[in-house]
């Protein structure tokens, strides 16, 4: 897993956000979906694949909310559904104040999308592409031509405005393709894998605009606006999200702001990986007899337990270890982190699945 350089955090950068999420709000929910069932049709002669089931989550107006969970899990095909692209077989859907599946051209007004395709032609320059979302979005060309100065000077993409796309980075195809979302100034954006293939300082760069899009300013003319991110980063998640939701076969196995699913698990992770799978079952079985570890796992080479006393009880458990006669490569100690809030909620490590 790749790991940016130094990017706003969304705590400090969002703070206000934040604390809304956090008190009273009786406005109507910016997303509200109510026990979606989809299922896709796998071939002939075989049962439909179940990509989501049951899935329900409401979205707070102005708030990052993240939807994490591996390639798979049923995010994206969430996703389609709240943007109306997709019905699901059963359930309710409400976007923007908007039944979405009695109404979705008028959610279509409200919304931007921004999916993991590129959604600008290779082939048109970055104005021309911005242009024509506007006017789709039923701009004339006089206040279109105006959004896209704007939205290309937001982005930093004056000085390429004029080349075809198809000579773009990785990076400034997608922060394009976020400004094409965000052309209608809709009231809720969705952010499908917004980061994938970028690298590092392109992820960076994308973190702060997320931020900023949250926290909206008055010469952006885009204030608070709604965001629903899927991600299959950890450090994403955490460091963007008011609140996430980790999803697992098409399920939510769990909800809240990433400090408190964190704070949930007591005590330190300590994470030991051994020379080989048949070690890995005879550490796991050592060390969950032993007083100072819980909630001992075992996934492959590598062995997960939670303790109450840090670094403390390593020497203790590598002794026992050794006594087993078990080959030891590395042992951490970390404080708790969105995979072990996976692991406990999915049964299995999220670095494991993604």
């Amino acid at each position: 897993m790749s790991h940016p350089p130094t990017a706003p955090h969304r705590a400090s950068a969002a703070e206000p956000t934040t604390q809304r999420a956090n008190a009273p709000d009786d406005r109507p929910h910016a997303i509200e979906a109510q026990n979606l069932i989809k299922s896709f049709p796998s071939g002939r002669r075989r049962e439909p694949v179940r990509a989501l089931g049951g899935l329900t989550l409401r979205v707070r107006p102005g708030e990052v909310f993240g939807l994490l969970g591996p390639n798979g899990a049923g995010k994206s095909t969430t996703v389609r559904i709240l943007a109306t692209l997709s019905r699901p077989d059963s359930g309710s859907v409400r976007v923007a104040g908007v039944d979405a599946l009695a109404d979705p051209a008028a959610v279509r007004r409200s919304i931007g999308l921004v999916s993991q395709k590129p959604s600008a032609a290779p082939m048109m320059t970055g104005r021309e592409s911005l242009e024509m979302a506007a006017r789709i979005h039923g701009l004339d060309r006089r206040e279109a031509r105006r959004r896209t100065d704007e939205l290309l000077d937001r982005f930093g993409l004056v000085d390429a405005a004029d080349r075809l796309t198809k000579t773009y980075s990785g990076g400034m195809n997608r922060k394009l393709d976020v400004a094409i979302g965000l052309v209608n100034r809709p009231s809720v954006l969705f952010l499908d894998e917004p980061t994938t293939g970028l690298d590092p300082e392109a992820r960076a760069q994308m973190w702060g605009e997320i931020a900023r899009m949250a926290t909206g300013t008055e010469q952006d003319g885009d204030t608070g606006v709604t965001v629903l991110l899927t991600t299959h980063y950890l450090d994403e998640a955490d460091h963007l999200s008011d609140r996430l939701a980790i999803v697992d076969h098409g399920q939510i196995v769990a909800e809240g702001t990433p400090e408190l699913l964190k704070s949930q698990l007591r005590g330190d992770s300590v994470v030991v990986e051994v020379a080989d799978t048949a070690a890995a079952g005879v550490a796991a079985a050592r060390l969950a007899a032993h007083p100072d570890l819980r909630e001992v796992t075992h996934e492959g080479r590598v062995v997960r337990a939670r303790t109450d006393h840090g670094a403390a009880v390593v020497p203790s458990a590598l002794a026992v270890l050794e006594r087993a006669g078990v080959v030891v490569a590395s042992a951490t100690v970390a404080r708790p982190s969105l995979d072990d809030v996976y692991l406990r909620h999915a049964g299995r490590a999220f670095e494991a699945v993604a």
